[in-house]
């Protein structure tokens, strides 16, 4: 054998020997990647995975990446349809921090950031059997009420369901909102119904609040309930609440709450025109609910003289029902006399009022909530009193489940322990009331009568 051909067998052993050797590592690489991921619980499609790159694997990842391209859009497409839905039922604001849970988390966390959510986090784990917690399950790394928002499409791909809607639970705030996509689905009602059911009947502190089909799925969203709130707290505001966000800034200035009425009570107010600028506002309204029962015969007193604007700018609406008395004191331009014959009932239930001092007409079916809405525009700056009585508790309620309360910049609460009828008032008494409205984010005072 001469040296010449003794050279091309160890030139092409040699060759074959580094082809076979990088296919094996290529091969090693590609199965071992899958098992990191089983054991680690980290979605290399999500981005969560460890920074190494296995030798050979960029090609691989690559073309990984093309074929994910069209269910990546899909997913953005779809956490879009969700969000829109939730916020045109005032379920959702961009201000939640938000988690994306399950398959698709990165292209949802995307989607979200595109809408304008800035705390939004993602995360998937696999729902296999995992060496770093050493057993079957499905675990969020997160503390318990952490998130306001949670969104998730593995409701059908995990092994044991429950404990997938549990997690969700757990890491959600009182109050937040849960949202789960099941399916494909049928298009019947029934169908609704069938899937909303398996999640309702595993949670343990939410409740399902709305179910519909979108994009051939059914989505199911429940909201968990709040923990040890006050009567108005209850109530989820929308994002943009005007009052209750220009209020948030200046809350602190606010005066105190007292058990007993202090002298000269008026002065020691801290109106709202003393901290916010009011002179880009379109009108000035001022609204008198019950005005008949604190009427004297000076009717400049219908408006407090410390109060630091001047009341002949406002528009005045007395609401009543008691025409007799409120016509003899509306005799000046800008007092508008608005007839309420429901107040009536506050009056019926008192045994200590003269039935028969008030005419009465009958109920003509008056709409508060419609009257406001036509009369009190977005950029007015609205002031409110009125009288923590029966019809007027619920009238306040009405407000906030309505979200007309948004629209109201300052309150002036006239409460007593007991209303007319004998009942305590919503909250258990007055300073409970008080403190409620105050947490809810509105700028009430305490009213002791003129």
């Amino acid at each position: 054998m001469d040296f010449k051909t003794l050279k091309l067998m160890i030139f092409h052993g040699s060759l074959a020997r580094r082809v076979l050797l990088r296919a094996l590592m290529v091969i090693t690489a590609l199965s071992i990647v899958p098992l990191l991921q089983i054991i680690s619980g980290v979605d290399l499609e999500s981005g969560y995975s460890s920074s190494f790159i296995f030798p050979g694997t960029f090609a691989f990842s690559k073309a990984w990446g093309s074929f994910k391209m069209v269910q990546y859009g899909g997913n953005r497409n779809l956490t879009t349809s969700v969000v829109k839905e939730l916020m045109g039922k005032n379920m959702l604001n961009y201000s939640a921090k938000a988690l994306c849970v399950g398959e698709g988390s990165m292209s949802a966390v995307m989607a979200l950031k595109d809408l304008g959510f800035f705390d939004v986090h993602g995360v998937y784990r696999h729902p296999f059997f995992s060496l770093k917690h050493k057993k079957f399950i499905y675990e969020l790394d997160y503390e318990d009420k952490s998130y306001d928002f949670v969104l998730s499409r593995d409701l059908d791909k995990v092994s044991v369901p429950a404990l997938l809607v549990l997690e969700i639970e757990r890491v959600l705030k009182p109050g937040g909102i849960g949202a789960i996509l099941i399916g494909p689905t049928g298009s019947d009602p029934t169908s609704l119904i069938r899937s909303a059911t398996p999640v309702s009947s595993l949670l343990k502190a939410s409740i399902v609040v709305y179910v519909d089909h979108l994009n051939e799925l059914t989505l199911v969203v429940f909201e968990k309930k709040l923990e040890n709130v006050t009567y108005f707290e209850q109530y989820r505001l929308p994002a943009d609440c005007p009052s209750m966000t220009n209020n948030k800034a200046i809350m602190n200035h606010i005066e105190p709450l007292m058990e007993v009425k202090p002298m000269e009570f008026e002065e020691n107010i801290a109106y709202l025109p003393e901290f916010v600028n009011v002179s880009s506002k379109q009108r000035l309204v001022y609204i008198d609910i019950g005005a008949s029962e604190h009427m004297n015969s000076n009717v400049s007193s219908w408006f407090f003289p410390s109060y630091p604007l001047d009341h002949k700018a406002f528009d005045v609406y007395f609401v009543d029902h008691n025409i007799s008395v409120m016509l003899s004191y509306i005799k000046r331009p800008g007092i508008n006399f608005v007839y309420y014959p429901g107040l009536a009932e506050n009056r019926a239930t008192s045994s200590s009022t003269n039935r028969d001092s008030d005419p009465f007409l009958e109920d003509e079916g008056f709409d508060f909530q419609l009257w406001f809405k036509d009369t009190v525009q977005y950029a007015d700056y609205v002031v409110l009193k009125m009288n923590a009585g029966d019809v007027e508790l619920q009238l306040l309620s009405d407000l906030f489940e309505s979200g007309i309360i948004c629209f109201i910049d300052e309150l002036f609460l006239h409460c007593s322990d007991r209303t007319e009828s004998g009942q305590a008032v919503k909250g258990g008494d007055c300073m409970s009331l008080f403190k409620s409205l105050r947490r809810a984010g509105v700028y009430v005072h305490q009213w002791w009568g003129a």
